[in-house]
């Protein structure tokens, strides 16, 4: 299954006409860096070569810690829910409901901020959401009753996909059309990197020095964002500005709806198997349950490696890399059905799912880019709305088909389903893309390689 990786990262060969490497998913016209901003780009950024390229990636690091800071808040709730609880005083079920309220808040959170804030610097945006994250797990850190907490949990969820959508957009900008994904992997990379160390580290401290001490954790990383953005960031006042209108126009644009259903469908599958993955492992595979953190930090590790080989092969094709990544993650769920009982097998399929699933990630924001034309801000930070859609809805498909009797396998099985259900939308929305941009009167061959443009 690492030949999913692999064919993932190989390189499509390029035509020598150079306008013709851009494959017909993603116009020129449609980047949110062309050749032109790029050189417009140096506006903000200091004229020596070397202190340039330093520039962009200090810029970067300190959005992915950013990005480390959501993903341990995101997380590390899920394994400290009975900590909560007890500390509360409320059940287990009902201190879920901070998971939830969290979700809430990114779901209503992205769109509602990236159109009312379209006119604001991108710098100062940012270094806001991170303000907004912080002050929010603050308060989640002092509210002393359940209530106090679940507002606290909604007003920390609010900056969270608005914060990644700009991210994404600042770091394509900065680095350029011909490394515009990979540089919205390493963004990203803080998100992957939090679930093989900062959840863990958050869970232990929750564990030992009660559940507030987990959060304080992460407000210290939201203040050291701020300070790293503040820092880092250059001006971007080269970045387009624009209204609140324009950006809701994202919402009339068929390919934006069809791209965060991929997500919304594909991604579902890899929650409806993450969400039990605890269970699944202790009860089929006979793993201790000592050893649970050690699968789930394979799964983060393969969530690095596939935000890093996803950004890689977006930049050479977005719709392939899309295709790939959702055909390797149906696959390596249906195996990881098949052959649970065996624990090593079951744990190697753990860390591939983890590499399918993220590969995805950079692409989808990068296509979300695309196809957004001049609504960029409120396309990318719906990709995330649509990732947290995906993840209750997976971990509802999966309590489903556990409690039909089909047992923990299924929960695999129908991840892979959802997969396979992502590439027949995919396929619907490229067939759908290629047939509005071809002329009136011009026959097209059909297939997959045409639709795909490979």
């Amino acid at each position: 299954m690492l030949a999913c990786a692999v064919v993932v990262a190989t390189p499509v060969s390029t035509p020598a006409n150079p306008e013709a490497a851009v494959p017909a998913d993603e116009p020129a016209t449609a980047h949110p860096t062309t050749d032109v901003a790029a050189r417009e780009a140096g506006e903000s950024l200091p004229d020596n070569g070397s202190a340039r390229v330093r520039t962009v990636r200090w810029a970067i690091l300190a959005m992915a810690l950013g990005g480390f800071g959501i993903g341990t808040t995101e997380f590390v709730s899920m394994g400290l829910l009975p900590n909560i609880a007890g500390a509360l005083d409320v059940t287990e079920p009902t201190a879920g409901s901070v998971i939830s309220a969290y979700a809430l808040g990114v779901v209503v959170g992205a769109p509602l901020i990236a159109a009312l804030t379209a006119r604001m610097s991108r710098r100062t945006l940012l270094i806001g959401l991170m303000v907004a994250f912080t002050v929010g797990n603050a308060a989640t850190v002092l509210a002393p009753t359940f209530g106090l907490l679940i507002a606290a949990r909604f007003i920390a969820g609010l900056p969270h996909g608005a914060y990644f959508g700009v991210a994404a957009l600042v770091a394509a900008h900065l680095a350029g059309p011909r490394r515009r994904a990979k540089a919205v992997g390493q963004v990203m990379l803080g998100l992957a990197v939090a679930n093989v160390a900062g959840v863990p580290m958050a869970a232990w401290l929750g564990e030992h020095f009660g559940w507030r001490s987990a959060f304080l954790v992460v407000v210290v990383v939201g203040a050291l964002t701020i300070a790293a953005l503040a820092r880092s960031l250059p001006t971007l006042q080269d970045m387009p500005a624009t209204n609140p209108m324009t950006e809701l126009g994202a919402l009339r644009r068929p390919q934006v709806w069809f791209t965060l259903l991929i997500g919304t469908v594909g991604f579902g599958g890899m929650f409806a198997f993450y969400t039990y993955l605890n269970t699944t492992l202790t009860s089929l595979a006979g793993l201790p349950v000592g050893l649970v953190p050690v699968a789930l930090m394979l799964f983060g590790l393969g969530m690095v490696v596939g935000n890093i080989v996803g950004g890689m092969a977006a930049d050479r094709s977005v719709s392939v890399s899309i295709l790939v990544g959702l055909l390797c993650l149906a696959a390596v769920l249906l195996l990881f059905a098949l052959f649970v009982q065996f624990i090593w097998i079951a744990l190697a399929l753990t860390f591939l799912i983890g590499v399918g699933g993220t590969s995805m990630i950079p692409a989808l924001q990068t296509r979300l880019m695309d196809v957004a034309d001049d609504a960029q801000t409120l396309a990318a930070a719906l990709n995330h709305s649509a990732l947290n859609i995906a993840n209750a809805a997976g971990a509802w498909l999966g309590g489903v088909v556990i409690a039909a009797g089909y047992g923990y396998r299924a929960p695999s099985a129908l991840g892979a389903v959802l997969a396979v259900a992502g590439v027949a939308v995919l396929i619907v929305a490229l067939w759908t893309q290629r047939r509005t941009r071809r002329p009136a009167g011009q026959p097209t061959s059909g297939g997959v390689a045409t639709v795909l443009d490979i």
